[in-house]
């Protein structure tokens, strides 16, 4: 039986709504009542999973925030069923939204909270991005277990979507932005009663009526400070007592608390100080250094959240193309491989696809970090996410929208930041513990003072609790982390894992891959030299055929030699890793690698087939008692591989090349480029024993590579990096995408690691030498409460403002 609701009650939780409120959702086509925020997010997310069914079901209310500790039948719609949620057999993962972060001590709280949850196996909020990375146990936890976790500890979790959480980030920047004025107001007016009574004590004018009278006004104007502009920090500090930890906001609430409460008091009896104006103009110096926060994380993230927003949620379907050219707007999630879409000029393309039908000019900046447009032309691919910058294209769909370049690039943005390198650990520890130690020397220096001089007690104690900024010393790496994240993702450099900067900055060893690394891993075929009776065009035929199911630079280099000549097929066809390709062509079996795989099939080498062609990469077709062919291919230098190389070597840093090529080619290119050491002919394994012999030694390696032969050394290496052009099971498995496929750009994340390690070395030892200064200057007196929280606000401002510099390029 349905709940019977009240007109003017919230219509998700029964409880009344306040005068002028404007929270609603549309249930079944009928827009609803909401009381708060929370309920908002809540009934939108049930409409959004298509659960509306769950409001005319009930037959009561939602579980309100009076009774917060029973689980919300609603959060119970959610199971690890759901695909949003699948990740293997044994777990699942999701990346949630969470509402009423206010700094990184709900970070500290929140993660705290859910990793005491059963089956919760890893859990990490970014604080820039306020996005929650969540991996449980399948047999353990269920999502609504989590989503009532996070809710326990005050705040609202919810999947991620990324208009939604842009709406809900302008939101709370809009009610920052009214606590932030009405504090001011507040401090303005307190300001204006307190000053004449600091001149008029002086002079003695002053009567003890007036002076009661400026108080009560004070005492009233203050009011609307600590009930609406403190809120945040109360909340906070309750939120940390519930969940029996002491968050961050706990000294700023008991500061604002002893001013105000030690205010009234001696408003009431007459005696002793009042600290009205102190008490407003900590929360407005606060809000003032929290909205900057805000805004610094916003800025930070705000690559991050161009790349969200990038994919166009509808395409123009032409469903009757070539008969009909009209067009159909659809969801840009329905369209399937086969689909021909039209793209007109400044319209986002919606899944990768293959130009059927004109040419256009291409913007790949979100994708690449490139900002010239790019041509494209009839039979090209392009890649989901492009921007088409001048005339309309006509293009057939390759890949669904969920499986596109940005799709896939989003995928790895998901795992960007879902983690914390050491040093931010370190400092949320030791701020953690920073609080504790804080509120026993406050009560340490409330209890001296008492003994040694009463009346000073009091307003020494609040300044102690007031000066004190555990906020700096969290907010020093993660900001720092996300405006040099945000940097390099402008230059088209993808950090995935958040140790990437920490860990490079102190690697010891570069390894470096050659083909498509070093070079442009773009081969040329040069020449065709037969080794036997079958023609030159008849064994490039062969050597396309075995090659056309493969994206190594060398087949491509065969292929396009070979596109005049019309193709084979090839049968039974397997690949041997670093060595070759076997396969049967028109009936015979064949062979293409190197020699010594050809020789298995071929016999013996031939004479001129050990001798080598400086500069030259040698591919042999061979058959059954038969050396056919050696193609010859050469592979530039990139233009910057030199002073990528030249920069590690001034740092101090040991440059390594491996290559699966040939040893003679490997030693050449090393030579061009100063690399003292270099190992060519290496299998994928040998690659991955030679890092793990360097790091059993306590090297820390970072390891560059492009190819699916890397896959295994990439995930091995301390840090590492993949070419953006290069293979997607190597780009799965690194840390960092170089989506530019420059190879400049390591050295760019390099000059980034090392400038972003200063600066998170200023910020930790800004925020440890203020406290050392600043605690005990107010322990002994020489600060009164209002002078401390200017200091307070000053010190979490120097380090946002330090760390934006790392958003310059």
């Amino acid at each position: 039986m349905n709940a019977v609701l009240k007109p003017s009650a919230c219509f998700h939780c029964g409880l009344p709504v306040p005068a002028g409120a404007s929270w609603s959702v549309t249930i079944d086509d009928v827009p609803r009542a909401m009381c708060c925020p929370g309920c908002e997010a809540v009934a939108q997310t049930i409409v959004d999973i298509g659960q509306s069914a769950y409001y005319r079901d009930r037959d009561e209310y939602a579980v309100n925030a009076f009774d917060a500790t029973l689980m919300p039948p609603e959060l119970r719609l959610y199971s690890n069923d759901d695909a949003q949620f699948a990740r293997d057999a044994s777990s699942c993962e999701a990346t949630l939204s969470v509402e009423g972060i206010r700094c990184a001590a709900c970070v500290w709280l929140i993660e705290r909270q859910l990793t005491r949850l059963p089956g919760v196996q890893a859990a990490s909020l970014n604080v820039a991005t306020e996005r929650l990375y969540v991996r449980w146990s399948r047999a353990e936890c269920e999502p609504g277990d989590i989503l009532q976790a996070v809710r326990q500890v005050g705040y609202t979790a919810y999947p991620y979507d990324a208009v939604r959480h842009g709406e809900r980030l302008q939101k709370a920047s809009k009610t920052l932005g009214r606590q932030l004025f009405v504090a001011g107001l507040s401090m303005m007016q307190v300001m204006m009663y307190v000053a004449p009574s600091y001149l008029a004590a002086e002079d003695g004018t002053l009567d003890d009526s007036m002076a009661s009278l400026m108080r009560w006004a004070s005492l009233l104007l203050t009011l609307p400070a600590i009930c609406y502009s403190a809120m945040p920090f109360f909340q906070g500090a309750w939120a940390s007592l519930r969940a029996r930890t002491l968050g961050m906001d706990v000294p700023v609430a008991l500061g604002i608390l002893a001013a105000f409460f030690g205010s009234v008091v001696a408003t009431l009896t007459g005696r002793g100080e009042v600290y009205y104006d102190s008490a407003t103009m900590f929360i407005f110096l606060l809000l003032c250094s929290r909205y900057f926060e805000l805004q610094a994380r916003r800025k930070a993230a705000s690559a991050l959240e161009r790349l969200q927003h990038a994919l166009p949620a509808s395409a123009s379907l032409m469903a009757g193309f070539p008969d009909s050219r009209a067009t159909t707007l659809v969801p840009a999630g329905s369209l399937a491989v086969g689909d021909v879409i039209l793209v007109k000029p400044g319209e986002a393309i919606a899944a990768d696809s293959v130009i059927v039908e004109g040419t256009s000019a291409l913007d790949l900046s979100l994708l690449t970090g490139e900002s010239a447009a790019q041509r494209r032309k009839t039979g090209e691919r392009v890649p989901g996410g492009a921007i088409n910058a001048s005339a309309a294209i006509i293009l057939r769909v390759l890949k669904p929208a969920r499986e596109s370049t940005l799709s896939d690039l989003l995928k790895l943005i998901e795992r960007a930041g879902s983690g914390k390198p050491q040093i931010a650990q370190w400092a949320d520890k030791v701020a953690a513990w920073f609080v504790l130690g804080l509120l026993l020397f406050a009560v340490a220096v409330f209890a001296f003072w008492s003994w040694h001089d009463a009346a000073q007690a009091w307003p020494v104690a609040i300044a102690v609790l007031v000066v004190s900024c555990p906020c700096a010393l969290s907010l020093a790496t993660p900001t720092a982390l996300a405006a040099a994240t945000d940097s390099l993702l402008r230059r088209g450099v993808l950090i995935v894992q958040p140790h990437v900067l920490e860990t490079l900055h102190r690697a010891t060893h570069i390894v470096f891959d050659k083909t498509g690394t070093l070079t442009l891993g773009r081969p040329v075929l040069q020449q065709v030299e037969g080794l036997g009776s079958m023609g030159e065009d008849a064994c490039l035929q062969v050597a396309a055929a075995l090659e056309a199911g493969s994206a190594h630079p060398l087949a491509q280099a065969i292929l396009a030699a070979a596109s005049e000549h019309s193709g084979a097929h090839a049968e039974q066809l397997q690949e041997v890793q670093g060595q070759g390709l076997e396969g049967i062509v028109d009936g015979v079996r064949y062979r293409l690698g190197n020699a010594a795989f050809v020789a298995a099939i071929a016999g013996p080498p031939l004479g001129d087939t050990a001798v080598g062609v400086q500069g030259m990469t040698p591919l042999y077709l061979g058959a059954q008692g038969r050396w056919l062919t050696r193609f010859l291919l050469s592979d530039a230098l990139r233009p910057e591989a030199a002073d990528v190389v030249a920069y590690f070597h001034r740092r101090g840093k040991q440059v390594v090349l491996l290559s699966g090529d040939q040893e003679a080619l490997t030693q050449s290119v090393a030579a061009q480029l100063g690399i003292a050491t270099a190992c060519g002919e290496c299998l994928p394994d040998e690659k991955l024993d030679f890092v793990q012999q360097l790091q059993a030694t306590g090297a820390v390696v970072a390891m560059v590579g492009d190819g699916i032969n890397d896959a295994a050394v990439l995930s091995a290496a301390d840090v590492s990096f993949a070419m953006g052009s290069g293979a997607a099971l190597a780009q799965a498995h690194a840390d960092t995408v170089l989506l530019s496929s420059q190879l400049v750009s390591v050295l760019d994340t390099a000059r980034t690691a090392a400038r972003s390690m200063r600066i998170i070395r200023e910020n930790l030892g800004w925020a440890t030498l203020y406290n050392l200064t600043a605690i005990p200057a107010a322990a002994l007196g020489f600060l009164n409460p209002w002078l401390s929280g200017v200091g307070m606000a000053a010190s979490s401002a120097v380090v946002i403002a330090n760390a934006l510099r790392l958003r310059k390029v």
